[in-house]
Protein backbone atom coordinates (compact mmCIF):
# COMPACT_ATOMS: atom_id res chain seq x y z
CA UNK A 1 0.00 0.00 0.00
CA UNK A 2 2.67 2.50 0.87
CA UNK A 3 4.25 4.23 -1.88
CA UNK A 4 8.10 2.97 -0.62
CA UNK A 5 9.16 -0.07 0.93
CA UNK A 6 13.16 0.35 3.42
CA UNK A 7 15.49 -0.98 1.49
CA UNK A 8 16.74 -4.32 4.39
CA UNK A 9 20.04 -4.32 5.40
CA UNK A 10 21.89 -7.93 4.09
CA UNK A 11 21.86 -10.53 6.99
CA UNK A 12 20.70 -14.38 7.36
CA UNK A 13 17.26 -15.05 6.44
CA UNK A 14 14.07 -14.80 9.38
CA UNK A 15 12.90 -17.81 10.45
CA UNK A 16 9.11 -18.33 10.34
CA UNK A 17 7.86 -18.29 14.51
CA UNK A 18 4.68 -19.44 13.60
CA UNK A 19 3.37 -22.74 13.52
CA UNK A 20 1.17 -23.22 10.44
CA UNK A 21 -1.25 -25.18 12.45
CA UNK A 22 -1.99 -22.23 15.06
CA UNK A 23 -2.61 -20.56 11.91
CA UNK A 24 -5.27 -22.63 10.52
CA UNK A 25 -6.59 -23.07 13.89
CA UNK A 26 -6.94 -19.44 14.29
CA UNK A 27 -8.61 -18.92 10.75
CA UNK A 28 -10.86 -21.91 11.42
CA UNK A 29 -12.54 -19.32 14.09
CA UNK A 30 -13.56 -16.98 11.37
CA UNK A 31 -17.27 -16.94 10.55
CA UNK A 32 -18.28 -17.15 7.05
CA UNK A 33 -17.96 -14.46 4.93
CA UNK A 34 -17.60 -10.86 5.40
CA UNK A 35 -21.25 -10.88 5.98
CA UNK A 36 -21.45 -8.61 9.03
CA UNK A 37 -22.71 -5.24 8.19
CA UNK A 38 -20.67 -2.32 9.06
CA UNK A 39 -21.93 0.68 11.68
CA UNK A 40 -24.06 2.75 10.18
CA UNK A 41 -22.51 5.40 8.60
CA UNK A 42 -23.47 8.87 7.60
CA UNK A 43 -24.53 9.11 4.06
CA UNK A 44 -21.92 10.59 1.84
CA UNK A 45 -22.55 12.57 -1.52
CA UNK A 46 -20.76 11.85 -5.04
CA UNK A 47 -19.14 14.22 -7.19
CA UNK A 48 -21.86 16.37 -7.93
CA UNK A 49 -23.51 16.62 -4.45
CA UNK A 50 -26.63 13.47 -4.83
CA UNK A 51 -27.18 11.70 -1.84
CA UNK A 52 -25.38 8.05 -1.63
CA UNK A 53 -25.86 6.15 0.77
CA UNK A 54 -23.59 4.77 3.21
CA UNK A 55 -22.05 1.56 2.44
CA UNK A 56 -21.77 -1.72 4.10
CA UNK A 57 -17.47 -1.89 4.64
CA UNK A 58 -15.40 -4.90 5.14
CA UNK A 59 -17.44 -7.12 7.15
CA UNK A 60 -15.93 -6.94 10.78
CA UNK A 61 -15.57 -10.62 11.84
CA UNK A 62 -17.95 -10.79 15.24
CA UNK A 63 -16.88 -6.78 15.30
CA UNK A 64 -13.38 -7.38 15.96
CA UNK A 65 -10.77 -5.67 12.80
CA UNK A 66 -10.44 -7.31 9.63
CA UNK A 67 -7.45 -8.22 8.10
CA UNK A 68 -6.77 -7.21 4.88
CA UNK A 69 -3.58 -9.63 3.03
CA UNK A 70 -0.83 -7.08 1.58
CA UNK A 71 -0.44 -7.35 -1.90
CA UNK A 72 -1.89 -11.25 -0.75
CA UNK A 73 0.77 -12.70 1.91
CA UNK A 74 3.66 -10.96 0.63
CA UNK A 75 5.70 -11.96 3.96
CA UNK A 76 5.86 -15.29 2.63
CA UNK A 77 5.64 -15.24 -1.40
CA UNK A 78 6.87 -12.99 -4.06
CA UNK A 79 4.23 -10.05 -3.91
CA UNK A 80 0.96 -10.15 -6.18
CA UNK A 81 1.37 -13.55 -7.50
CA UNK A 82 -1.53 -16.04 -7.12
CA UNK A 83 0.86 -18.17 -4.98
CA UNK A 84 0.61 -15.09 -2.50
CA UNK A 85 -2.90 -14.68 -2.73
CA UNK A 86 -3.54 -18.34 -2.13
CA UNK A 87 -1.63 -18.25 0.93
CA UNK A 88 -3.22 -14.84 2.52
CA UNK A 89 -6.98 -16.44 2.00
CA UNK A 90 -4.93 -19.72 3.78
CA UNK A 91 -3.79 -17.95 6.74
CA UNK A 92 -7.11 -16.00 7.16
CA UNK A 93 -7.46 -13.10 5.71
CA UNK A 94 -10.83 -11.65 5.16
CA UNK A 95 -9.26 -9.57 1.46
CA UNK A 96 -6.24 -10.03 -0.88
CA UNK A 97 -4.69 -6.40 -2.10
CA UNK A 98 -4.29 -6.22 -5.92
CA UNK A 99 -1.95 -2.76 -6.58
CA UNK A 100 -3.18 -2.05 -10.06
CA UNK A 101 -1.46 -0.64 -12.85
CA UNK A 102 -2.02 -0.70 -16.58
CA UNK A 103 -0.45 -2.30 -19.54
CA UNK A 104 0.23 -0.42 -23.01
CA UNK A 105 -3.00 -2.26 -24.32
CA UNK A 106 -5.34 -0.93 -21.09
CA UNK A 107 -5.36 -4.32 -19.43
CA UNK A 108 -5.39 -3.66 -15.21
CA UNK A 109 -2.27 -5.85 -13.89
CA UNK A 110 -1.41 -6.14 -10.73
CA UNK A 111 2.22 -4.78 -9.42
CA UNK A 112 3.00 -2.06 -6.55
CA UNK A 113 4.40 0.41 -9.05
CA UNK A 114 4.61 0.63 -12.80
CA UNK A 115 8.45 0.24 -12.52
CA UNK A 116 8.61 -3.53 -12.63
CA UNK A 117 12.44 -4.11 -12.37
CA UNK A 118 12.19 -5.22 -8.86
CA UNK A 119 9.67 -7.34 -8.81
CA UNK A 120 9.96 -9.37 -11.73
CA UNK A 121 12.69 -11.09 -13.96
CA UNK A 122 12.74 -8.38 -16.82
CA UNK A 123 15.81 -7.32 -16.50
CA UNK A 124 17.28 -10.68 -17.41
CA UNK A 125 14.96 -10.86 -20.39
CA UNK A 126 17.38 -10.21 -23.17
CA UNK A 127 14.33 -9.22 -26.04
CA UNK A 128 13.27 -6.49 -23.60
CA UNK A 129 16.81 -4.84 -22.84
CA UNK A 130 15.85 -1.97 -25.22
CA UNK A 131 12.43 -1.10 -23.21
CA UNK A 132 14.43 0.33 -20.28
CA UNK A 133 14.20 4.15 -20.05
CA UNK A 134 13.67 6.89 -17.26
CA UNK A 135 10.05 8.32 -16.63
CA UNK A 136 9.15 11.22 -14.23
CA UNK A 137 6.39 9.62 -12.45
CA UNK A 138 4.54 11.58 -9.77
CA UNK A 139 7.32 14.40 -10.10
CA UNK A 140 9.83 11.99 -9.92
CA UNK A 141 12.47 10.24 -12.52
CA UNK A 142 12.71 6.72 -12.26
CA UNK A 143 14.67 4.24 -14.32
CA UNK A 144 13.53 0.85 -14.94
CA UNK A 145 10.96 -0.87 -17.28
CA UNK A 146 7.41 0.06 -17.24
CA UNK A 147 4.01 -2.13 -17.55
CA UNK A 148 2.73 0.66 -20.01
CA UNK A 149 5.26 0.34 -22.43
CA UNK A 150 4.39 -3.77 -22.43
CA UNK A 151 1.06 -5.43 -23.96
CA UNK A 152 -0.24 -7.83 -21.66
CA UNK A 153 0.82 -11.13 -23.85
CA UNK A 154 4.78 -9.41 -23.09
CA UNK A 155 4.16 -9.18 -19.28
CA UNK A 156 2.68 -12.94 -19.71
CA UNK A 157 6.20 -13.93 -20.41
CA UNK A 158 7.97 -12.53 -17.34
CA UNK A 159 7.57 -14.10 -14.06
CA UNK A 160 7.49 -12.57 -10.17
CA UNK A 161 10.77 -11.90 -7.84
CA UNK A 162 10.85 -11.07 -4.69
CA UNK A 163 11.03 -7.35 -3.59
CA UNK A 164 13.37 -7.61 -0.29
CA UNK A 165 15.73 -10.85 -1.45
CA UNK A 166 18.01 -10.18 1.31
CA UNK A 167 14.86 -9.57 4.15
CA UNK A 168 13.08 -12.53 2.77
CA UNK A 169 15.02 -15.34 1.88
CA UNK A 170 12.92 -17.57 1.64
CA UNK A 171 10.75 -16.04 -0.64
CA UNK A 172 13.57 -16.22 -3.03
CA UNK A 173 12.50 -20.10 -3.16
CA UNK A 174 9.57 -19.01 -5.40
CA UNK A 175 11.10 -16.62 -7.81
CA UNK A 176 10.40 -17.32 -11.37
CA UNK A 177 7.19 -19.74 -10.51
CA UNK A 178 3.93 -17.21 -10.91
CA UNK A 179 3.33 -15.10 -13.85
CA UNK A 180 1.89 -11.49 -13.24
CA UNK A 181 -2.01 -11.53 -12.73
CA UNK A 182 -4.56 -9.35 -14.29
CA UNK A 183 -7.18 -7.60 -12.26
CA UNK A 184 -10.25 -9.87 -13.73
CA UNK A 185 -7.87 -12.98 -12.43
CA UNK A 186 -7.61 -11.79 -9.11
CA UNK A 187 -10.98 -11.36 -8.58
CA UNK A 188 -11.73 -15.04 -10.63
CA UNK A 189 -9.44 -16.09 -7.79
CA UNK A 190 -10.81 -14.63 -5.07
CA UNK A 191 -14.39 -16.38 -6.00
CA UNK A 192 -12.55 -19.66 -6.12
CA UNK A 193 -10.81 -20.04 -2.68
CA UNK A 194 -14.18 -18.61 -1.33
CA UNK A 195 -15.68 -21.62 -2.07
CA UNK A 196 -12.95 -23.58 -1.14
CA UNK A 197 -12.62 -22.11 2.22
CA UNK A 198 -16.70 -21.95 2.28
CA UNK A 199 -16.48 -18.29 3.33
CA UNK A 200 -16.61 -14.72 1.30
CA UNK A 201 -12.72 -13.45 -0.11
CA UNK A 202 -13.32 -9.85 -0.62
CA UNK A 203 -11.18 -7.94 -2.81
CA UNK A 204 -9.41 -4.50 -2.02
CA UNK A 205 -7.56 -3.19 -4.92
CA UNK A 206 -5.66 0.32 -5.05
CA UNK A 207 -5.62 2.86 -8.26
CA UNK A 208 -1.54 3.70 -8.42
CA UNK A 209 -0.13 6.83 -9.83
CA UNK A 210 -3.93 7.40 -11.18
CA UNK A 211 -3.54 11.13 -12.20
CA UNK A 212 0.29 10.47 -14.23
CA UNK A 213 -1.81 7.43 -16.24
CA UNK A 214 -4.45 9.70 -16.98
CA UNK A 215 -1.76 11.75 -18.40
CA UNK A 216 -0.92 9.19 -21.00
CA UNK A 217 -3.99 8.09 -22.24
CA UNK A 218 -4.07 4.76 -19.58
CA UNK A 219 -6.69 5.90 -17.09
CA UNK A 220 -7.41 3.78 -14.46
CA UNK A 221 -10.74 4.24 -13.09
CA UNK A 222 -12.50 3.38 -16.76
CA UNK A 223 -11.24 -0.39 -16.65
CA UNK A 224 -12.23 -0.70 -13.12
CA UNK A 225 -15.35 -0.08 -13.19
CA UNK A 226 -16.05 -1.56 -16.47
CA UNK A 227 -14.51 -4.74 -14.62
CA UNK A 228 -16.45 -4.44 -11.24
CA UNK A 229 -19.63 -3.93 -13.36
CA UNK A 230 -18.72 -6.93 -15.39
CA UNK A 231 -18.17 -9.27 -12.49
CA UNK A 232 -21.11 -8.11 -10.59
CA UNK A 233 -19.26 -6.85 -7.85
CA UNK A 234 -21.17 -2.98 -8.35
CA UNK A 235 -23.04 -3.74 -4.73
CA UNK A 236 -22.49 -1.93 -1.28
CA UNK A 237 -22.03 -5.17 0.36
CA UNK A 238 -18.12 -4.53 1.26
CA UNK A 239 -17.44 -7.52 -0.76
CA UNK A 240 -14.83 -5.15 -2.58
CA UNK A 241 -13.26 -2.29 -1.49
CA UNK A 242 -11.41 0.11 -3.58
CA UNK A 243 -8.30 2.64 -2.99
CA UNK A 244 -6.24 5.30 -3.44
CA UNK A 245 -4.18 8.16 -2.60
CA UNK A 246 -5.62 10.40 -4.67
CA UNK A 247 -9.36 11.34 -4.23
CA UNK A 248 -9.73 12.60 -7.46
CA UNK A 249 -9.61 8.92 -8.47
CA UNK A 250 -11.87 7.80 -5.62
CA UNK A 251 -14.22 10.48 -6.06
CA UNK A 252 -14.61 9.09 -10.40
CA UNK A 253 -14.96 5.67 -8.64
CA UNK A 254 -17.55 6.16 -6.20
CA UNK A 255 -19.53 8.40 -8.36
CA UNK A 256 -20.23 5.06 -11.07
CA UNK A 257 -20.37 2.73 -7.99
CA UNK A 258 -21.68 1.76 -5.05
CA UNK A 259 -18.48 0.17 -3.90
CA UNK A 260 -16.95 0.96 -0.48
CA UNK A 261 -14.11 3.27 -0.40
CA UNK A 262 -11.03 4.11 1.42
CA UNK A 263 -9.10 7.12 1.16
CA UNK A 264 -5.06 6.22 1.46
CA UNK A 265 -2.98 8.55 3.43
CA UNK A 266 0.31 9.18 3.99
CA UNK A 267 2.66 10.28 6.40
CA UNK A 268 3.77 13.94 4.42
CA UNK A 269 3.40 15.59 1.50
CA UNK A 270 -0.32 15.57 -0.67
CA UNK A 271 -1.65 13.32 -3.38
CA UNK A 272 -0.03 13.78 -6.54
CA UNK A 273 -3.62 14.83 -7.64
CA UNK A 274 -3.29 18.03 -5.54
CA UNK A 275 0.52 18.78 -6.58
CA UNK A 276 -0.72 18.70 -10.28
CA UNK A 277 -3.45 21.06 -9.64
CA UNK A 278 -1.83 23.19 -7.39
CA UNK A 279 -4.61 23.32 -5.27
CA UNK A 280 -6.40 20.36 -3.05
CA UNK A 281 -5.87 18.77 0.82
CA UNK A 282 -2.33 17.73 2.00
CA UNK A 283 -2.09 14.54 3.64
CA UNK A 284 -2.31 16.73 6.94
CA UNK A 285 -5.38 18.25 5.82
CA UNK A 286 -7.12 15.18 5.68
CA UNK A 287 -5.82 13.90 8.90
CA UNK A 288 -7.99 16.87 10.81
CA UNK A 289 -11.73 16.59 11.95
CA UNK A 290 -13.07 18.96 9.07
CA UNK A 291 -10.93 17.15 6.55
CA UNK A 292 -12.23 13.96 7.38
CA UNK A 293 -15.75 15.07 7.06
CA UNK A 294 -14.73 15.84 3.66
CA UNK A 295 -13.16 12.51 3.02
CA UNK A 296 -16.96 11.17 4.25
CA UNK A 297 -18.75 12.65 1.35
CA UNK A 298 -16.67 10.23 -1.10
CA UNK A 299 -15.15 7.82 0.92
CA UNK A 300 -16.19 5.38 3.87
CA UNK A 301 -12.95 4.48 5.19
CA UNK A 302 -9.32 5.77 6.05
CA UNK A 303 -6.31 4.43 5.67
CA UNK A 304 -3.08 6.29 6.73
CA UNK A 305 0.26 4.94 7.83
CA UNK A 306 0.18 3.15 11.31
CA UNK A 307 2.55 6.28 12.70
CA UNK A 308 -0.36 8.13 12.63
CA UNK A 309 -2.18 6.38 14.14
CA UNK A 310 0.16 6.19 16.71
CA UNK A 311 3.81 7.81 16.46
CA UNK A 312 7.28 6.92 16.78
CA UNK A 313 9.36 8.45 20.09
CA UNK A 314 12.94 10.00 19.28
CA UNK A 315 14.02 6.58 20.07
CA UNK A 316 11.74 5.10 17.84
CA UNK A 317 9.66 3.05 20.50
CA UNK A 318 5.70 3.84 20.52
CA UNK A 319 4.75 6.60 21.80
CA UNK A 320 1.29 7.72 22.67
CA UNK A 321 -2.15 7.69 19.92
CA UNK A 322 -3.51 10.24 18.59
CA UNK A 323 -7.22 11.28 18.19
CA UNK A 324 -7.22 10.33 14.57
CA UNK A 325 -8.97 6.83 15.13
CA UNK A 326 -11.38 8.52 17.57
CA UNK A 327 -12.07 11.26 15.23
CA UNK A 328 -12.06 9.15 12.35
CA UNK A 329 -15.54 7.79 14.17
CA UNK A 330 -17.04 10.73 15.23
CA UNK A 331 -17.03 12.03 11.53
CA UNK A 332 -18.13 8.07 10.57
CA UNK A 333 -15.84 6.26 8.94
CA UNK A 334 -13.90 3.73 9.74
CA UNK A 335 -10.15 3.11 9.71
CA UNK A 336 -7.73 0.88 8.64
CA UNK A 337 -3.97 1.33 9.22
CA UNK A 338 -0.87 0.24 7.03
CA UNK A 339 1.67 -2.08 7.13
CA UNK A 340 2.07 -4.57 9.73
CA UNK A 341 5.08 -6.43 9.14
CA UNK A 342 7.06 -9.28 11.36
CA UNK A 343 10.68 -8.54 10.82
CA UNK A 344 12.50 -6.46 13.56
CA UNK A 345 13.20 -3.65 11.25
CA UNK A 346 9.75 -2.56 10.43
CA UNK A 347 9.30 -3.03 14.60
CA UNK A 348 9.06 0.27 17.02
CA UNK A 349 12.29 -0.13 18.99
CA UNK A 350 11.17 -2.27 22.09
CA UNK A 351 9.43 -4.48 20.26
CA UNK A 352 12.59 -6.04 18.13
CA UNK A 353 14.41 -9.11 19.29
CA UNK A 354 18.27 -9.59 18.96
CA UNK A 355 20.33 -7.70 16.38
CA UNK A 356 18.95 -9.03 13.36
CA UNK A 357 17.21 -6.71 11.45
CA UNK A 358 15.78 -9.50 9.10
CA UNK A 359 14.56 -11.78 12.32
CA UNK A 360 10.68 -11.90 13.62
CA UNK A 361 10.24 -9.34 16.44
CA UNK A 362 7.44 -9.18 19.40
CA UNK A 363 4.89 -8.05 16.42
CA UNK A 364 1.79 -9.37 18.54
CA UNK A 365 2.64 -6.56 21.01
CA UNK A 366 2.37 -4.06 18.12
CA UNK A 367 -0.69 -5.02 16.57
CA UNK A 368 -2.14 -5.29 20.18
CA UNK A 369 -1.16 -1.36 20.86
CA UNK A 370 -3.13 -0.39 17.88
CA UNK A 371 -6.02 -2.52 18.25
CA UNK A 372 -6.09 -0.52 21.93
CA UNK A 373 -5.68 2.57 19.91
CA UNK A 374 -8.82 1.80 17.78
CA UNK A 375 -8.16 0.14 14.06
CA UNK A 376 -10.87 -1.09 12.72
CA UNK A 377 -8.58 -3.21 10.11
CA UNK A 378 -5.24 -4.07 9.53
CA UNK A 379 -2.88 -4.19 6.50
CA UNK A 380 -0.75 -6.83 7.11
CA UNK A 381 2.22 -8.66 4.91
CA UNK A 382 1.83 -11.36 7.55
CA UNK A 383 -1.97 -12.36 7.42
CA UNK A 384 -1.57 -15.37 9.84
CA UNK A 385 0.25 -13.04 12.66
CA UNK A 386 -2.93 -10.65 12.24
CA UNK A 387 -5.33 -13.18 12.45
CA UNK A 388 -4.02 -14.84 15.92
CA UNK A 389 -3.76 -11.01 17.17
CA UNK A 390 -7.16 -10.17 16.39
CA UNK A 391 -8.14 -13.40 17.97
CA UNK A 392 -6.38 -12.64 20.94
CA UNK A 393 -8.22 -9.45 20.82
CA UNK A 394 -11.21 -11.72 20.51
CA UNK A 395 -10.33 -13.51 23.46
CA UNK A 396 -9.71 -10.61 25.90
CA UNK A 397 -12.89 -8.56 25.12
CA UNK A 398 -15.13 -11.64 25.67
CA UNK A 399 -13.84 -12.52 28.89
Amino acid sequence: MHPSTPRPRTTRPPRPLLAFAAVLAAAALLVSGLAAPARPAAARADGAGKARAGMAGPGMVGEHPTVFGHRGAAGYRPEHTSGSYELAVQMGADYIEPDLVPTKDGELVARHENEIGGTTDVARRAEFADRRTTKTIDGRKVTGWFTEDFTLAELKTLRAVERLPEARQHNTLYDGRYPLMTLQEIIDLAERLGREHKRTVGVFPETKHPTYFRSIGLPLEEPLIRTVKRNGLDRPDGRLVVQSFEPTSLRRLTRELRVTALQAISTSGAPYDTVAAGHGPTFADMTTPAGLREIRTYADWIGPDKRLVIPLREDGSLGAPTTLARDAHAAGLRISAYTFRNENQFLPAGLRTGTDPNAYGRAFEEYAAYFRAGLDAVVSDNPDTAVIAREALRERTAS
